[in-house]
């Protein structure tokens, strides 16, 4: 049955010789993955694979079936063309960090309307942003957090439970205000937070998500986060 949903491109893998299996969270069937069939030739129109770079936000017709894993498109293309997302290192570098993070965490199920607004409304923030994004990152896991259901009320509380699970967390007065900021206010809100703290606090929030979710594992893409934007 063919149906219409918004998605945000996550991440793709190859399959066979010319096609890809993408993983695409959908605005009606929550976290799926589509077999595309002859993207990856020279014969391929429109470019067609660049729509599955990381947090492309897309319109799609696909074939949904509830008893299989894989499902197939009919029509797709993008909502909202990048005109920096994927061309400025900084926010390239922050779009492979939040599509490996959000890959661990999204599982397959039931949609969230609410949670696709809130992924949407932060895609389209860093795609426009000209100023004040370097904290988005961190501003993002912290909001996201409530939709996963741990997101602390507090710095304080935040702290604690980083102390709870043993993991050496002692922020000072300054990291406390950008935490408790970060956790307030909009994305684009100017927060004073120096370079090396702002990379103890990424590792603090990785902690933080690594002890509220077990699958988290490694995340790949932190050394060149850290290296770009600290």
């Amino acid at each position: 049955m063919l149906q219409k949903t918004r998605g945000i491109a996550l991440s793709y893998i190859r399959y066979r010789e010319t096609s890809i299996i993408a993983r695409v969270y959908t605005e009606e069937f929550g976290l799926q993955s589509y077999i595309v069939n002859s993207v990856r030739t020279a014969r391929s129109k429109n470019n067609k694979i660049a729509l599955f770079q990381p947090l492309t936000l897309l319109d799609m017709v696909v074939y949904n079936k509830h008893d299989r894993e894989l499902h197939r498109l009919s029509e797709i293309k993008t909502s909202h063309p990048f005109q920096s997302l994927p061309f400025e290192v900084s926010k390239s570098t922050i779009a492979m960090f939040v599509t490996e993070m959000l890959n661990k965490v999204l599982k397959e199920e039931a949609s969230s309307p609410i949670l696709f607004r809130f992924l949407v409304d932060s895609v389209l923030f860093l795609e426009e942003a000209r100023t004040n994004y370097e904290n988005f990152h961190l501003t993002f896991l912290l909001k996201l957090s409530f939709f996963l259901g741990f997101g602390p009320e507090s710095a304080r509380e935040f702290e604690s439970q980083l102390r709870e699970n043993s993991y050496p967390f002692l922020p000072d007065d300054e990291m406390d205000a950008a935490l408790n900021s970060m956790l307030r206010q909009p994305y684009g809100t100017a927060i004073r937070i120096s370079r090396s703290a702002r990379n103890e606090l990424l590792d603090a929030l990785v902690a933080y998500y690594q002890i509220h979710i077990d699958s988290i594992g490694e995340v790949k893409s932190l050394p060149v986060l850290r290296e770009v934007l600290g």
